[in-house]
């Protein structure tokens, strides 16, 4: 079960690294960037908020068990961000929606999911 401050938590972390995702895709877009490389771009920058912030207030770890959050977290983060980028595709292709509002349907659209494999699985280290 996923309390309230957890939510609360993951929300506040999760909406402060999807800022810095979408900061990095509007920001070099506009430079020719590719929305979709931008979007890896914006991944990777935002990946570090993301861990860094669950690891510490969503799902809080022991030091010791850092290596092993980081994998597992990693592993989910690369598999919700596979999801991520082929949704995000389509959305640019079939969609007339400008690429800043794709991505944060798509980015949205996935929470949920990385809420609950990051709360019973990455940060599950019991």
């Amino acid at each position: 079960m996923i309390t309230v401050r957890e939510l609360g938590a993951f929300t506040a972390v999760g909406t402060a690294a999807t800022g810095v995702h979408l900061g990095v895709v509007a920001g070099g877009v506009p430079f020719g960037v590719p929305p979709l490389l931008a979007n890896v771009l914006g991944f990777c920058v935002s990946f570090t908020v993301a861990f860094v912030g669950h690891a510490r207030w969503s799902f809080p770890i022991e030091r010791k068990s850092f290596g092993l959050a980081l994998r597992r977290f990693a592993a989910v983060s690369l598999l919700t961000f596979g999801l991520n980028e082929v949704c995000y595709a389509g959305a640019l292709r079939w969609t007339e929606l400008d690429y800043r509002v794709a991505l944060f349907a798509v980015i949205l659209s996935l929470a949920g999911l990385k809420l609950l494999v990051s709360k019973h699985w990455a940060f599950a280290l019991d």
